[in-house]
């Protein structure tokens, strides 16, 4: 009986707690709440018969920040204690609406005149992973997004670029400019040598085709370096 009693106690103040939370994001955003309370609600809606907030905590302190655990891989995740398939799937459903939404924010708007949110896409989308990535935005003669792409992935320090598969792609989607991007899985966004040289090689190899190269964005966990702002473009 006492057993019975504590478990209705439970779930009723977790039912509680929940509405309670919705009520206030629905009344005032997503602003007054910590990042583990916002993971918490996200796992609740998976296990909704499990205090999920401890699980929420141990996340925040495993990988740091909000961004951090939505961008971890499932392999990553899956080394948590109490993180099933079930809640790695909706930490990774949110991170892929996440970037979505914000990759809709630049289609079809001029990229240079929209960089700030062309900055937030490409944060989000890079910044917190394990392994290098190589994306191309490709514009028109309006510098209009045409499409945005993932061109390779590589290590923990380095990415394979080939020059002919960018112009390529490039020619195959009419582009007339182009906007690199990459991290560095190391938080550092500064460029490297290496990064300097297939810059430039891409430069060279667009300009014969009508292809200009607008920038070279590294994308590190707490900023970045633009090729244009330092002056190697």
């Amino acid at each position: 009986m006492l057993s019975r009693m504590a478990g209705g106690d439970s779930a009723t103040g977790s039912d509680g707690h929940r509405a309670r939370m919705r009520a206030r994001l629905i009344a005032g955003g997503g602003d007054a709440f910590h990042d583990y309370e916002l993971l918490e609600y996200v796992l609740a809606l998976v296990t909704p018969r499990r205090d999920t907030k401890p699980l929420a905590k141990q996340l925040i302190g495993e990988f740091g920040t909000l961004s951090a655990v939505l961008a971890a891989t499932p392999a990553e995740l899956a080394r948590i204690a109490g993180l099933g398939e079930t809640g790695i799937a909706a930490l990774k459903f949110v991170q892929a609406a996440s970037v979505r939404a914000l990759r809709d924010d630049v289609v079809g708007r001029p990229l240079l005149s929209s960089w700030q949110a062309v900055l937030d896409y490409l944060h989000a989308d890079m910044a917190h992973g394990a392994i290098e990535r190589f994306r191309v935005l490709f514009l028109d003669n309006k510098n209009v997004l045409v499409r945005s792409e993932l061109m390779a992935e590589g290590t923990v320090n380095q990415t394979p670029v080939y020059v002919r598969e960018v112009m390529k792609r490039a020619l195959e989607l009419n582009a007339n400019a182009l906007v690199l991007a990459h991290n560095h899985p190391s938080g550092d966004p500064q460029p490297s040598r290496d990064d300097v040289a297939i810059t430039a090689q891409i430069a060279a190899a667009g300009k014969p085709l009508g292809i200009t190269l607008h920038d070279h964005v590294i994308i590190g966990r707490q900023g970045h370096a633009s090729f244009k702002a330092l002056g190697l473009i």
